[in-house]
């Protein structure tokens, strides 16, 4: 009888000795998943992934004051957008600013004043705080923006020389007539000033 319940109970511990290194072998894949898993959660947390996304001032600003068909965006007044040129944003911690980039266009304005023997010649340089596809657009419209700029000019009558913001005005008109036809041909103008880099009247 003693001899029947020793050889069950060998049984029993025979039976339980196989299931014991599987049991461990689950719990320690188990273990190593969760560590893994927590490990994985706990550095996505750390580095901010679950953080919100913070609004791009880039968009923001260029939703609120762009160039285009309004003078101040595209048709729709988003820059960035569409295909559309965007604002280069500068490196800087206090405040969101923009990088001007400038393009000096080769040639030089030569026409003759309005209703006079004087000829006015002129080299010009465009700037924008837009991306290089304005300035890209610029030099790919090269001869229609010519006849533009040479007919804003042409209308210079030789009295206006002499008002202390001549050039001041000429500049804007030039800047207004080229965004004018960048918007005409691209839907987008972008330049944002114009700069005269030779300015000569006889």
């Amino acid at each position: 009888m003693a001899e029947a319940a020793a050889e069950e109970v060998a049984a029993e511990e025979g039976e339980k000795k196989p299931k014991s290194p599987i049991v461990l072998i689950i719990v320690g894949v188990v273990g190593l998943l969760v560590l893994l898993v927590s490990t994985v959660a706990g550095t996505l947390f750390l580095t901010g992934f679950f953080n919100p996304k913070p609004v791009d001032p880039e968009h923001a600003e260029a939703a609120a004051d762009g160039h285009g068909k309004d003078g101040k965006g595209g048709k729709d007044g988003k820059d960035g957008k569409d295909g559309k040129p965007g604002k280069k944003a500068k490196d800087s911690p206090e405040l969101t600013r923009f990088e001007y980039t400038y393009m000096q266009i080769e040639r030089e304005f030569l026409v003759n004043l309005s209703g006079s023997k004087k000829v006015m010649s002129v080299q010009l340089a465009v700037m924008t705080h837009y991306d290089e596809r304005v300035f890209e657009n610029v030099k790919k419209h090269e001869f229609a923006l010519r006849s533009a700029i040479m007919d804003v000019m042409r209308q210079t009558q030789e009295a206006e020389l002499t008002k202390p913001d001549f050039r001041k005005e000429l500049a804007g008109k030039i800047r207004d007539a080229i965004n004018t036809m960048l918007e005409k041909y691209e839907d987008f103008g972008g330049i944002e000033d114009v700069y005269f880099t030779n300015f000569i009247v006889q």
